[in-house]
Formats: structure tokens, sequence, C-alpha cells
């Protein structure tokens, strides 16, 4: 408190804002110790010498002090190391904005095949597959069929939902033509293979051709099929950026996927619990 000069009255200082900020930093074996492990390869042979590359790669990338914890050769050329270490950087969490949430209600199947059965009239046709040289079926397996994922059944289980499974290594011809063929109001393609960004040039792929086929389209589900790709390395791109209308990441469930092809393909129909409470 402070005296005022003109009547002698003491008088409050201002009060200073409230510090908002959470700061982080990483938990290794005590918390806030900031230490993190990662690993990568390098192209030279297992050995001391690889190990102090490792080490001075490990503090340009600012761990200090650092470990080489565990070094393997990958064949005659190339060792894999995890390097344990101390990072020096602080997170503010509470500036980080909350992402945005599923934009459409998760619906149940019996609303689901009630939206489908309602409003077309007949049963969805989805086409699935695994294009180009990816033969990692599991990811599209775990959408389509009945086993499902993550204690969901599959697309296979809607009784309003006719699913084609092609599998894998299916060409973009083959999946245009069975599209085409099936009248397909909707495509998933799953890709896990990522080396040199194959995911995106085949994903890229696919859609110019499903574009090129149907030039008349007004949008998905008028006048060409919904086009949805998955896997666990689509997170630094958009829809838009490889002409696809969905994205979707690791640990996506059959009742997601169903939820939105009803709302993409059905909007009058996929007002679920949460809109109608």
């Amino acid at each position: 408190m402070t005296a005022d000069p003109l009547t002698g009255t003491g008088t409050q200082a201002p009060a200073q804002p409230a510090d908002t900020r959470q700061v982080i930093r990483p938990y290794g074996d005590t918390t806030g110790d900031g230490l993190v492990q990662m690993s990568f390869t390098l192209p030279v042979p297992a050995g001391p010498r690889a190990d102090a590359a490792a080490l001075q790669l490990a503090a340009k990338m600012g761990l200090d002090p650092a470990s080489v914890v565990h070094a393997k050769p990958m064949g005659p050329d190339f060792t894999f190391f995890i390097v344990y270490g101390r990072t020096g950087h602080l997170i503010d969490y509470a500036s980080i904005p909350v992402p945005e949430g599923r934009e459409y209600p998760l619906l149940s199947a019996p609303e689901i095949n009630q939206a489908i059965r309602g409003t077309l009239g007949r049963r969805l046709v989805v086409v699935g597959a695994c294009i180009g040289t990816d033969a990692h079926t599991v990811g599209i397996d775990a959408i389509l069929n009945v086993k499902g994922f993550a204690g969901e059944k599959g697309l296979e289980y809607y009784r309003e939902i006719q699913v084609v499974n092609m599998g894998a290594q299916v060409t973009v011809e083959e999946l245009v033509d069975r599209a085409k063929a099936e009248d397909a109001d909707a495509v998933l393609v799953s890709q896990v293979v990522t080396q040199r960004n194959a995911h995106l040039h085949n994903t890229k792929q696919m859609a110019a051709a499903f574009h090129a086929e149907y030039p008349t389209a007004v949008a998905a589900g008028i006048g060409r099929p919904l086009l949805v790709v998955g896997g666990p390395r689509f997170d630094t791109v958009t829809p838009s950026d490889l002409g696809v209308d969905r994205i979707f990441g690791k640990g996506t469930t059959p009742s997601e996927v169903a939820s939105y092809l009803v709302h993409a393909l059905l909007p009058a129909a996929s007002t679920g619990p949460e809109e109608n409470a």
C-alpha cells in the first residue's frame, strides 16, 4: 500500500494479472526432469564411432546430457539407436487450443440402419481397398470386416450397408472400375505403407482418377462416390491437399466411419441423440 500525496491516505496497488500459464516439461524418471527417449537410424556401421555420431546428433537436437541406451546393427552399413537425454524446452500447455471435436454425432447401429433405410430406401454401397503396393489389410479389415476393431463390429455388421472389400494391392484402375460397377456411394481406402510418402502419392492418384471418371459430379454423393482415406500418417495433410472428402487417422473405429457416411451422404438423416436432446 502507498500513500496518496494529496490526501495522505493509503491507496491499494493495482492487482497483478493472474499467471494463467501451465508450463510443463517431459517426464522421464521423476516429474519435470525433462528426460526424453528417441530412436533413429544412422547410415553407418555399428561401433564406438557410430555411438559418438548418435550422441553428437542428440546434442544438436538439444539433449544435454544424452546417452546411447541401445544400439543395434541393421545390416553391415546401418545402426539403429535409442538415445536417452534431457531437454531444456518447456511447453505452455494452457496456450495450446483444444482441437475441434467430431462435427457429427456418433450414431448407434440401429440409428445408422434406420437413417439409410428411411432416406435411401436401399442399402448404402461401400467399396474398400488397399491400393498400390500396400499389402497391409489390417486397417481396411478393422473397419469393414464383421469382427471390427476396439470392441465394435465392422461395416459388414450393419444390415443396411453393402460392403465390397477388394483386399490389398489393388490398382487405382481396378478400384475405379469396381466402384462404378457396384454403383458405390462411398470408397474407403487404407494406406499403411508410408515410405517415400507412398501413401500421399497413392491417395492423390486415386482421387485424381475418380474426379476424372466423374467429370460432371457436383460433389461427393452427387455424381460421384464419397472418397475416404485412412492410415497412421495422414496427420500432416488435409483432405483438400489430397483431393478426398475425409481423412481418418489411427484409432478410428467402425462406428465413427459409419456415422460419417450417414452425415456426409444423408445429412437430413444424420441427427443423433446429441442433437435431439
